[in-house]
């Protein structure tokens, strides 16, 4: 971005209320960061500017303007009547969204974004009350109420867009719509009377919390104009926010018409449909476009805009306006997995910004009495999950599809494994064509047994994710899994890895293709509430009864991973310290549980694992030393430091990367010694946290996606 920066990032008011004087309280409000994007706008801002100080009254706030190349003397005018504030020249016409963005990038994290249009005027007030509706750690976004010239209120709220709501709007016209409740619009009514959660609003006023724009990130500059804040607030509520319509601030907005500027009718058109057609791939795409133009085209007769309109939306293509979804084989199961692997987390991030499908584990092996342990439930397990077919299993991710293909588990070379690979093979294509991946999906796969499925897939780039060695496996077919892992290793355009050591053992295989890719974190799910420790509030009632302190585990509990007899002997040294397992076990614990002070809590959902983390004074990872662990990175680490919690483990390679944030022992007598100088001694849990705060999974997803566009275009 080429833009030049002048003058100082100053406060407009920083110590003072800007109408009596009065000292503000610095330490107990955020600060506010003023964002005025112009192009030309010497007459809006000579209202807008002498409004600030009464609009802000009460706040500590700056002012950046943005200027899109005016020729009208813009930038001369803000620096005049207002010397403190930081102006950016961008050079060029860049946009709304670009505009915004190169402000955010001078913010500090603490600070609350306001953006503004120019041809806004603030009342007294204002942004102290969207600065009251931000305190609620809920809203992302704020939005006042705004008056136009008359001083009516201005129907500035909206529904998201939808099928139904084009087609009405298409057929009864969007007045009548809107008083059917069919249309985008809300129209003046009971709605702006009280605070309200709406799916989003007209961008003249939008106060941004610093927390949602860390969360969600930068505007999408694609949106030129129009479209942009629908795009912005619908990601808002995709991580979890809410748009916030605050009546107790007010401001007033020139609304002019853009029906007669035909070039901006035109744009309004197209970025509706491209805006939906990302978030909606697919058929609803095409019907959405199709109410569109036929909405357009009844009113062509009359109106010039009607002609432009219908005439954009009809040349409007949709293959165009998105990027290729992604097809992701993973080596879970979504409905009866640990939702914390990284194939859920990677795959529900990308699935905000487009569409998803996630094949859940074709297994690597027939579950057989006396090799596999508990084979009829494994059997049955999966079949419940082929019954589900594929849903969208999580609410406000729309693009997140998860499929359990029929499939029978024969994973050699003949003649019933071809047949299954290609029966699976049609379902995903069939499913991939209705959800609107793309002609050309990016396909991933982390589970080996998914090559001779996807081989003969057109794709844009094929990434192996490499999360274990799966022919370590003990009950798999250890040499069919190994070719098949080779053959991806051979085949896939980058080959990601989040250990260390296996990403050296197979360094001449893989070459500079390999890319690290560390495991993130859900900060959100683990760091809400309490901090660690049994002391901390009341305990769920499955461990009330249970004394304290504790030493926890959750995760899977398999005998190929965990060493159970660490966990007794750990036990038997410290029957003083109750140990609490969580967590789905494949395996016989009865000489564990025969232990007095070793309660478990079976398999618990996701959602409850922070709760019962809580409760853990010490978190224990206890691995077995075998070929799996060698090259394993385990996710669970992550989630231990991001509640706070001191962290003993046995030794595995990828350990010696983490900064001191482990007790590492490489004795069973050693990891009792040192679970016990975690209790005698907890470190800080606060710096704990600190350890992980830049793994989230949106970023490491954004480096996913980094990572096949740029195979992709290679």
């Amino acid at each position: 971005m080429h833009a030049r920066t002048r003058g100082p990032a100053a406060t407009g008011q920083p110590d003072t209320d800007s109408a009596t004087g009065a000292t503000t309280d610095g330490a107990a409000q955020a600060p506010l960061h003023v964002v005025v994007v112009t192009y030309n706008s010497t007459a809006p801002l000579a209202g807008l500017l002498p409004t600030l100080d009464a609009g802000l009254v009460g706040t500590r706030w700056r002012m950046t303007v943005v200027d899109n190349a005016s020729a009208d003397g813009t930038v001369d005018m803000v620096r005049a009547a207002r010397p403190e504030a930081q102006v950016i020249e961008m050079g060029r016409n860049a946009g709304y969204s670009a505009a915004i963005n190169a402000a955010a990038a001078t913010a500090t994290p603490d600070e609350h974004l306001l953006v503004l249009n120019p041809d806004v005027r603030l009342l007294p007030g204002c942004g102290e009350a969207l600065l009251a509706t931000l305190d609620d750690p809920a809203v992302g976004v704020a939005v006042p109420r705004l008056l136009d010239a008359a001083g009516r209120t201005w129907p500035s709220l909206r529904h998201a867009p939808s099928v139904t709501r084009a087609w009405a709007e298409a057929l009864l016209g969007g007045n009548r719509a809107a008083r059917h409740g069919l249309s985008e619009l809300i129209p003046d009514g009971p709605t702006y009377a009280s605070p309200a959660d709406v799916d989003w609003a007209t961008g003249a006023v939008l106060a941004i919390s610093a927390r949602c724009r860390a969360a969600v990130g930068d505007w999408d500059e694609s949106f030129f104009l129009y479209s942009e804040e629908v795009d912005y607030c619908a990601r808002v509520r995709d991580h979890g926010f809410v748009v916030r319509y605050e009546p107790a601030a007010v401001a007033e907005h020139d609304s002019g018409p853009y029906g007669p500027n035909l070039t901006l009718w035109r744009l309004v058109v197209r970025n509706r449909i491209v805006h939906f057609a990302r978030r909606h791939p697919g058929l609803r795409a095409h019907a959405f476009r199709a109410g569109t133009f036929v909405g357009q085209a009844l009113r062509a007769p009359r109106s010039a805009a009607g002609r432009a309109g219908a005439a954009e939306a009809w040349s409007t293509s949709l293959r165009e306006v998105r990027e290729p979804g992604v097809i992701w084989f993973a080596a879970q199961d979504w409905w009866y997995h640990n939702r914390a692997h990284s194939d859920f987390q990677l795959m529900q991030e990308v699935a905000r910004g487009r569409p998803v499908l996630l094949v859940n584990s074709l297994g690597l092996r027939m579950p057989r009495r006396g090799v596999s342990s508990n084979p009829g439930r494994r059997i049955s397990r999966k079949l419940r999950s082929m019954a589900k077919l594929v849903r969208r299993p999580v609410p406000g991710l729309p693009q997140y599809h998860v499929m359990t293909p029929v499939m029978i588990p024969a994973y050699g070379s003949g003649i019933a494994a071809r047949l299954n690979a290609w029966s699976v093979r049609q379902q995903v294509r069939i499913v991939s064509r209705l959800i609107g991946v793309g002609q050309r999906p990016y396909v991933a796969a982390t589970i080996p047994t998914a090559w001779p499925v996807l081989r003969p897939l057109r794709r844009s780039a094929l990434v192996y994710n490499r999360s274990d060695q799966h022919s370590a496996f003990p009950e798999a077919d250890q040499q069919r899994i190994a070719e098949l892992e080779h053959a991806l290793m051979r085949h896939a355009d980058r080959v990601l890895y989040v250990s260390h050591e296996l990403m050296r053992a197979d360094g001449d295989a893989v070459g500079d293709r390999g890319v690290f890719l560390g495991h993130g974190v859900d900060l959100d799910h683990f760091s809400r509430g309490p901090g660690a420790g049994g002391s901390h509030g009341a305990r769920p009632a499955e461990l009330a009864d249970v004394p304290g302190p504790i030493m926890g585990f959750f995760g899977g509990i398999d005998d190929y991973v965990v060493d159970l007899e660490l966990l007794a002997s750990t036990a038997r040294a410290l029957p003083e310290v109750s140990m609490v397992l969580v967590g789905d076990a494949t395996c016989p614990l009865d000489d564990l549980l025969a232990l007095p002070n070793v309660h478990w809590l079976g398999f618990q959902p996701y959602s409850r694992i922070p709760e019962l983390g809580r409760t853990f004074d010490v978190a224990l990872m206890p691995w077995l030393d075998n070929e799996w662990i060698r090259f394993a990175n385990p996710i669970k680490l992550k989630e231990y430091l991001a509640l706070g919690l001191p962290v003993v483990s046995t030794h595995y390679p990828e350990v010696e990367h983490e900064d001191g944030t482990v007790a590492v022992a490489r004795t069973p007598e050693e990891f009792a010694a040192l679970v016990r100088e975690a209790l005698d001694d907890p470190p800080d849990p606060a710096a704990l946290r600190a350890a992980v705060e830049s793994s989230s999974w949106s970023s490491r997803a954004q480096d996913l996606m980094n990572i096949a566009t740029t195979a992709r275009r290679a």
